[in-house]
């Protein structure tokens, strides 16, 4: 019997979605390939009649959708996120497709038992640069190039498709392949705490001028999102900027 239980620690996250039909539609996707952990960032209309009927059986994945004020908010405790977007953006992580991404957020969820996150950006506008830099993961669906454009609610559905596969695969021999623990990986929070420490402290060395910021956090940003940080790497990196708060502080 396959091991299904990590979809249970997938959310979906919909962020500022502008149609409350595509909310529905993206319960409707989730529930038939067994995810119900909907997020939703400021939606234009939630709850609506129009997502209850969209959702055609699967208001009960609607009735437990959490809904937040900020990406941050919607990804607060978890390990690990990937970021759905058509547009190629400077400063950007390597991309994946969809099989690869899915596989790797199966992964994240079964060797931590942490909850991971996929979101998806605006109907018209995606996911701002901001929001997509919060994501360890850019995702870009290989779609036709001279009409790339793609239903909310159709990406879901192939994303939560892909997740479900990824879940099913099993080893030539029938057994669900096993995978060793993750060292414990750092949560969502505890990175932003510590890019949140690392600019004050750079800023107060003189090195960031706030005033002039060029895109020097970003750069680090794409820099760690290249490594996994751990728990144990994040306390380290932060007691190293302590020691220089400490010795800038003191005029060293």
């Amino acid at each position: 019997m396959n091991d299904l239980s990590a979809l249970g620690r997938i959310r979906v996250v919909l962020s500022r979605p502008s149609h409350p039909g595509n909310i529905g539609a993206a319960a409707r996707a989730m529930k038939t390939m067994g995810l119900e952990r909907l997020w939703l960032v400021s939606p234009a209309s939630f709850p609506d009649p129009v997502a209850e009927a969209r959702a055609s059986g699967a208001g009960d994945v609607l009735a437990g959708a959490q809904v937040v004020d900020s990406l941050q908010e919607a990804l607060s405790g978890t390990v690990f996120a990937a970021a759905l977007t058509a547009r190629r953006r400077d400063l950007s992580l390597a991309r994946l497709e969809p099989r690869a991404a899915a596989a790797e957020l199966v992964q994240w969820s079964r060797r931590t038992g942490g909850e991971v996150a996929l979101v998806f950006g605006n109907e018209a506008s995606g996911l701002s640069n901001e929001e997509l830099g919060l994501c360890a993961l850019p995702v870009t669906i290989p779609a036709n190039p001279a009409y790339a454009s793609l239903n909310l609610g159709a990406a879901v559905q192939l994303m939560c498709y892909e997740l479900r596969l990824a879940a099913m695969e099993q080893d030539g021999g029938g057994a669900f392949l096993p995978a060793e623990p993750l060292p414990d990986p750092a949560t969502h929070g505890e990175i932003e705490n510590f890019f949140a420490h690392l600019e004050s402290s750079i800023v107060a060395s003189g090195f960031l001028d706030p005033a002039k910021p060029r895109r020097l956090m970003p750069r680090l940003r794409r820099l760690f999102g290249r490594v996994r940080l751990e728990k144990e790497e994040i306390a380290i990196l932060r007691g190293i900027l302590s020691s220089f708060d400490t010795s800038v502080k003191n005029g060293r």
